[in-house]
């Protein structure tokens, strides 16, 4: 594996579950045991109705673009190569959205509502970062 010369997600003792999962390839989300709400980022009450009891739970991986922009211009030296490339909102289907890339086609054919689902890229030995890619 070479050197990743990108910005690494901050690991800590609230989304340790999260990269954990992602390094097995699963999309691990909490979801509340009082109202079922699955949610991200992870927290310690529910947003929706204040519970603090939590499962973690693996999503399916597939979902829809919400919202995303083309980068033209590199704002960090470790992206130059990649330019254009696209970050993305995805609505997951169990609910939670999730900034990410979309990977495996053009730019110009990335749009709103398009089904993708999930494509691993092992960044380095510790952190496995989700992208996606269309159906």
């Amino acid at each position: 594996m070479t050197a990743y010369s990108k910005p690494l997600p901050k690991v800590n003792g609230d989304n340790r579950p999260f990269w954990e999962g992602c390094k097995q390839r699963e999309l691990r989300f909490q979801q509340c045991a009082a109202c079922g709400l699955v949610r991200w980022p992870p927290a310690l009450l529910c947003p929706r109705c204040h519970a603090s009891e939590t499962a973690w739970r693996i999503a399916s991986g597939l979902g829809k673009i919400f919202t995303f922009t083309v980068y033209h211009a590199a704002f960090h030296p470790g992206f130059a190569a990649e330019l254009p490339y696209v970050v993305a909102v995805v609505a997951l289907d169990e609910g939670p959205h999730l900034i990410t890339n979309i990977v495996g086609c053009r730019p110009e054919e990335v749009k709103c509502d398009l089904r993708v689902k999930v494509a691993w890229e092992a960044v380095t030995e510790a952190i496995t970062l989700p992208k996606f890619t269309p159906l």
